[in-house]
C-alpha cells in the first residue's frame, strides 16, 4: 500500500459526532485508502487503511457488530 502525500487533505468526522470530542476524522478522496485521526489532535499520528478494510469496519459498526460502547 502507497502512502499518500496528506498535506493538502480535506478532514471531515461525522455529523452525528455529538460526543464531546472523542471522535475519527477521514479524508475521503485518495483512490484505494481511507487515512484516519483523532479530531482532538489534529497535528497528530495518520492512520491508513486499504478502502476495503474501512468499508467492512463501518458496515459492521453501523450493524452492531461491536456492540454498544
Amino acid at each position: 500500500m502507497v502512502i499518500p502525500d496528506l498535506a493538502g487533505a480535506w478532514w471531515v468526522k461525522s455529523p452525528y459526532s455529538q460526543n464531546g470530542g472523542n471522535c475519527v476524522e477521514v479524508a475521503p478522496g485518495f483512490p484505494g485508502v481511507m487515512p484516519v485521526r483523532d479530531s482532538k489532535d489534529s497535528e497528530g499520528p495518520v492512520l491508513v487503511f486499504p478502502s476495503d478494510a474501512w468499508r467492512s469496519f463501518v458496515a459492521a459498526t453501523a450493524a452492531g457488530e461491536f456492540g454498544e460502547i
